[in-house]
């Protein structure tokens, strides 16, 4: 019994050092750089920042961009999953599957198929006949532009709350008020809406956040529109001068961190002050016929799917398809040679994919084995191992809801020089990225092995400790088995996230140590929009399949574990 107790406590105490040194140390070390000086506090950088014209410009522009998208997503997603979760519609399972696609697919691949779906040179649009002008400007390279996509991007991660807090009311007062003779309009007003003011709160929330952070769609369509944001502001300092400018960029994080972290606080608060008591359990909720409204409403909402997905992958693949950018496709100009390059030729390609499906392979497989005792020490019957567990899963939430691009500059100040002892670099090497991996994506593994976790009967770990089952053993025996579906799908979305991501990668990479959304954004940055497009539907197709083979775990893992499956 007291080796299976030491065991217990040498497994804790190695994750809490592990998550402390990986999300905890990072953001401290950031905090310090931008805050302190050799005298301690010292906020004369911070204010000296906050006064430069640029950096007031770009902070304005994010706020502005990431609340414009934010309230966007929040209408769009709301009004999606009001539609799904509340209706009569057919198709309920393929339509949240496609709904939820834009938010697996990378910013900057979703940038460069919507700049190719609505451009001049469109092929889609051309052979419509519906192109603008050749040499007009491009409609999306406006602030309008940027909110638009990222309101896309972001509407489905509200959806996703606002579809699961509707499962999640007991469906008394709806009946209720139907026996009443309330129509639905006037239900939705005075019933539903009002109880899901906390989910809509933390809906926009994280799509403000989640804007915050975005650098794909920032750049690609913020540069050429001159409407710059923190993101691209720290990206282009830190790229023109190198680590030198480190101090510099780590006072802009520092803002960008605290507007981030400000948003959750007055999140977290307004939550507090808006919740309702309800009594009962959960139920299915009320089905609201639409009667002949229905195929209108369905019509609706296959238009909408068809306009966001079908336009700017249609574009994507038809500029994959031709020799140049602009041409249109014909039978005359229809070629697999991009696809060819990128495949088999270019070596950076190659690298950026064995590299990515190695790192984000590692991370998810990292994450999977240390949520299945994080998981098993959250839900423990002892507070003093619930309470250093919870630490950890605090500090992966915070390392999660900053900026990746905060965490990225975090992890340039905490591993450019050498680690002592070992005297061994990870700055510039492909481990840096695995790290910033691991501390950003722990939370999206640890959720769905928590729940599974706290669904146990306790009775099952009694009944091995009284056979004299050791800790491990318990772990190998009982635990594992039972929370390994949880744990597959988890660390499936960790490989998913992490294959396709950006901006976490932007400021870490270096040659011979690039990833996929590296490539593909210095592909469209550099000119090579035919390359960037093959690579993309690459990306795009490989995400499709990831995320259909996640369907396969739906009945084996806990209800709500695969986003679109109940």
């Amino acid at each position: 019994m007291q080796s299976s107790q030491l065991s217990e406590r040498s497994t804790l105490a190695l994750l809490v050092l592990g998550a402390t040194l990986i999300c905890g140390l990072p953001l401290l070390l950031l905090f310090r750089t931008g805050l302190t000086s050799d005298a301690g506090l010292d906020l004369g950088p911070l204010l000296e920042a906050v006064q430069s014209r640029s950096v007031q410009r770009a902070l304005w522009h994010s706020i502005e961009s990431s609340f414009l998208s934010a309230l966007g997503a929040t209408a769009l997603g709301t009004l999606l999953a009001l539609l799904v979760g509340l209706t009569d519609i057919r198709a309920k399972g393929l339509l949240v599957f496609l709904i939820l696609l834009p938010m697996m697919i990378p910013p900057h691949v979703t940038a460069i198929a919507w700049i190719q779906a609505l451009g001049p040179a469109s092929p889609v649009l051309r052979w419509l006949g519906l192109a603008p002008e050749l040499g007009s400007t491009h409609p999306l390279y406006s602030r309008e532009g940027l909110v638009l996509l990222l309101t896309l991007q972001h509407s489905p991660l509200v959806f996703l709350l606002v579809r699961a807090a509707l499962r999640s009311l007991p469906r008394e007062l709806s009946d209720a008020a139907r026996v009443s003779g309330a129509g639905a309009v006037l239900m939705l007003r005075r019933i539903t809406l009002p109880l899901l003011a906390p989910s809509l709160l933390a809906g926009f929330a994280l799509a403000f956040v989640a804007a915050l952070g975005n650098f794909g769609i920032n750049a690609l369509i913020g540069i050429p529109a001159r409407y710059t944001t923190l993101p691209v502001l720290v990206w282009r300092r830190l790229a023109s001068f190198g680590p030198d400018v480190l101090p510099n960029v780590a006072v802009i994080s520092v803002i960008l961190a605290l507007v981030a972290l400000g948003a959750i606080v007055l999140q977290s608060f307004l939550q507090r002050r808006m919740r309702t008591s309800l009594i009962g359990l959960p139920q299915a909720p009320l089905v609201l016929s639409l009667g002949r409204k229905r195929p209108y409403a369905e019509a609706c909402l296959w238009v909408f799917v068809a306009s966001v997905l079908l336009l700017p992958a249609a574009s994507l693949l038809a500029t994959a398809l031709v020799q140049t950018y602009g041409l249109p496709l014909s039978a005359a100009t229809l070629t697999l040679d991009n696809f060819t390059e990128v495949l088999w030729r270019q070596s950076v390609t190659l690298r950026a994919f064995a590299n990515s499906t190695f790192i984000a392979g590692l991370a998810a497989g990292v994450i999977a084995l240390a949520s299945l005792f994080l998981g098993y020490f959250l839900s423990h019957r002892r507070a003093g191992h619930r309470r250093w567990a919870g630490l950890v899963l605090t500090q992966s939430e915070i390392a999660f809801a900053v900026p990746g691009l905060v965490m990225s500059i975090a992890f340039i100040l905490a591993f450019i020089r050498p680690l002592p002892v070992l005297n061994v670099s990870l700055y510039g090497t492909l481990w840096i990225i695995g790290l910033a991996y691991l501390s950003v994506f722990m939370a999206v593994g640890l959720k769905p092995v928590a729940a599974a976790f706290l669904q146990m009967d306790g009775a099952l770990e009694d009944a091995a400790r009284v056979s004299g089952a050791g800790f491990f053993r318990r772990m190998r025996t009982i635990f594992a088995p039972l929370v390994a579906p949880s744990a597959a799908s988890g660390a499936i979305l960790v490989f998913l996230t992490a294959y396709n991501e950006i901006t976490v990668s932007a400021l870490l990479w270096s040659t011979g140590n690039e990833t996929i959304g590296t490539t593909i954004f210095n592909y469209e940055d550099g000119g090579y929009t035919t390359l960037a497009a093959a690579m993309s539907v690459v990306v795009v197709a490989a995400t499709v399949l990831i995320m259909l083979a996640m369907n396969t775990l739906a009945g084996r893992v806990p209800a709500g574990t695969v986003p679109w499956k109940d």
